[in-house]
């Protein structure tokens, strides 16, 4: 379960030959009692549900989940195109490669900052003193601008082609920040004051245990709208923005005890 949440692609894969199968069993079962067309059209709809449950019930996120819903009538239409040229499934494949070539390997969606998220960290960084950001994930670089300048550096990491690209031409236009086209985990944040995530769920164990092992003392770490499991957050700061954005910061002052370790304090 651990490799299909690191590579959820082959939890989506999964899911779809298991809702084959079952949808190949009751064909078989229904063949002689319903009519060539309502077998396809059912079979197509129970195809789409059952592999949307199954991904739901390995514990993917949920946009996999519609991925699962939405791919079989999107693989229908694809063979149904008749005489539609190629190019433009062509193109979009490209250009759906370019931006999110990146959430499958590293599990994170292209999540955009606001602008009270934004103005909420150039408040936080004032507050420490802080000098130094790095935002991993930083998608079209917004959050970078807004924080470099006045004896601040701020830098982003972004991995998908396209989306780098607009955002460090952006950069480079304006003046303000540095967007470097890297992996989030190769990363070295060592360096930095504080450290900028808006990534999803899945790989924020993962980062946390990277953030303690890397960042100095008296850095922080913060999330936007996802918490750490199993740790308590230094602080959480509630926005007062239309998604209700929630800020969990976490200092690196000193390591922090996971469940098993609490647990095991407690019994000693």
């Amino acid at each position: 379960m651990n490799a299909i949440r690191s590579y959820p692609i082959i939890g989506a894969v999964i899911a779809q030959l298991v809702a084959g199968v079952i949808v190949i069993a009751i064909s078989m079962g229904l063949a002689d009692r319903l009519e060539p067309g309502s077998l396809f059209w059912g079979g197509l709809a129970v195809q789409s549900v059952v592999a949307a449950l199954v991904t739901k019930f390995m514990g993917l996120p949920v946009w996999w989940v519609w991925i699962s819903l939405c791919f079989p009538s999107a693989l229908i239409l694809a063979l149904n195109a008749g005489d539609l040229p190629a190019w433009p499934f062509g193109v979009g494949f490209v250009v759906l490669y370019l931006v999110f070539s990146n959430t499958a390997r590293e599990r994170v969606p292209l999540y955009l900052t606001n602008r009270p998220t934004t103005d909420a960290l150039l408040s936080l960084m004032r507050q420490r003193g802080a000098v130094r950001f790095t935002d991993l994930g930083s998608g079209l670089g917004g959050v970078v601008r807004a924080l470099d300048g006045e004896g601040r550096r701020a830098a982003g990491v972004e991995s998908a082609p396209m989306v780098w690209l607009v955002s460090a031409v952006l950069s480079k236009l304006q003046g303000r920040g540095k967007i470097l086209r890297q992996d989030i985990w190769s990363t070295d944040i060592s360096d930095e004051d504080i450290v900028y995530v808006f990534l999803s769920p899945e790989p924020m164990p993962q980062l946390y245990e990277k953030a303690q092992r890397e960042m100095k003392p008296g850095s922080l770490l913060v999330s936007n709208s996802f918490a750490v499991p199993g740790v308590e957050a230094s602080e959480i700061w509630e926005l007062a923005d239309r998604r209700k954005t929630r800020l969990y910061l976490y200092d690196m002052n000193k390591p922090d005890c996971g469940p098993d370790d609490e647990a095991a304090e407690q019994a000693g």
